[in-house]
Formats: C-alpha cells, sequence, structure tokens
C-alpha cells in the first residue's frame, strides 16, 4: 500500500512573523524536500491548510490563509482546509486517503504541540501507521518554552506510538509499490 505526504498548516502566516524553531529557512528546506521525496515516488500528496476564523491571519482570502509560495500544490495532489486541530475531525482527510488505498503517513508541517499533535493522533484513531518527521515539524517559543523544547517534548510524547524519522531519511511508497 502506498504512503502519502500530510504537509500540515504550511501557509504563509505560519512562516511570518516568528521563526519556527530551527529557524523557518531550515524547516521550509526540510518540508522541500519531502514534497521532492514524495512527488518523485509518485506518493499521494495532501497539503492541509487551517482555516482562520474572521481577523485571524489564516482568515480564508487574506496572504496568510495560502500555503507558502515554495509549497504549492502539484497536479493531482489534495488541498483540504480544517477547522480543527486535528485534520481528520474537519475534513475528509480519512477518505481520501482511503480512496488511495493509503495505510502509511507521513506527517510535517506546524504547529508541533496543536495540529501536527492532533493529527498524529487523528491518524492512529483511523488505523493509519505514522511517520512523525522528527525535525520537520515546528513551532513558536511560548509559555517560558523554546520552539525546540516544544517540538521535542512532541516527539518524546508520541515516539512510542509513532516512527520518528529525520527528514532526510523519510521514504516513500507509491502506489503499487
Amino acid at each position: 500500500m502506498p504512503s502519502a505526504l500530510v504537509l500540515i498548516d504550511a501557509q504563509w502566516d505560519m512562516f511570518d512573523p516568528a521563526a519556527p524553531a530551527d529557524g523557518a529557512d531550515l524547516l521550509l528546506e526540510r518540508l522541500q524536500g519531502l514534497l521532492r521525496r514524495a512527488r518523485a515516488a509518485a506518493a499521494p500528496v495532501v497539503l492541509i491548510r487551517n482555516r482562520g476564523r474572521s481577523g485571524d491571519p489564516d482568515e480564508p482570502g487574506l496572504p496568510g490563509f495560502e500555503l507558502h509560495p515554495d509549497l504549492q500544490p502539484g497536479p493531482g495532489e489534495l488541498v483540504l482546509d480544517k477547522t480543527t486541530a486535528d485534520a481528520f475531525a474537519s475534513t475528509d482527510l480519512a477518505g481520501a486517503l482511503a480512496a488511495r488505498r493509503v495505510d502509511r503517513i507521513v506527517v510535517a508541517g506546524l504547529q508541533s504541540e496543536y495540529c501536527v499533535r492532533e493529527t498524529v493522533l487523528g491518524a492512529l484513531n483511523h488505523g493509519l501507521r505514522v511517520v512523525l518527521v522528527a525535525d520537520g515539524h515546528s513551532t513558536y517559543a511560548s509559555g517560558g518554552r523554546t520552539a525546540e523544547a516544544i517540538r521535542t517534548d512532541v516527539n518524546t510524547e508520541l515516539a512510542w506510538r509513532v516512527a520518528l524519522e529525520a527528514a532526510d531519511s523519510v521514504t516513500f511508497t507509491p502506489a503499487g509499490g
């Protein structure tokens, strides 16, 4: 069965103004690398956007809602708009993956302790195998904690339930592979 890349909230507003852990440029480079490898393997790609409320930076119609210019969907790739932290709860992500016979997803994006964490848990509840890209998700400093500490805590929390892999070692299984 094929694996799919699920890229969460890689929207313009997430890269501006604050820099995520490791810096926005390095995170962007890692996400681009994952997209290139998924596409080269002809693996399904799903890009998730957060649909903010009126006045939020990621409100539909505002520039912050759009996917980062370097992370645009390719032909046949899905873009799903969510309204909850868990992308499975407010989109047909489960149905889209099932239609593509996907049983393993590779998860990366923003923000570690919110949408990344919750979507990983949602995937597990749907019986999917999950690879969390250990250095391919990030967040912002909060509550006196650095972004790196938050990302590390999310990785530690989920490590016993998912496979943790570095971005440069992730591989994809194409449809029919």
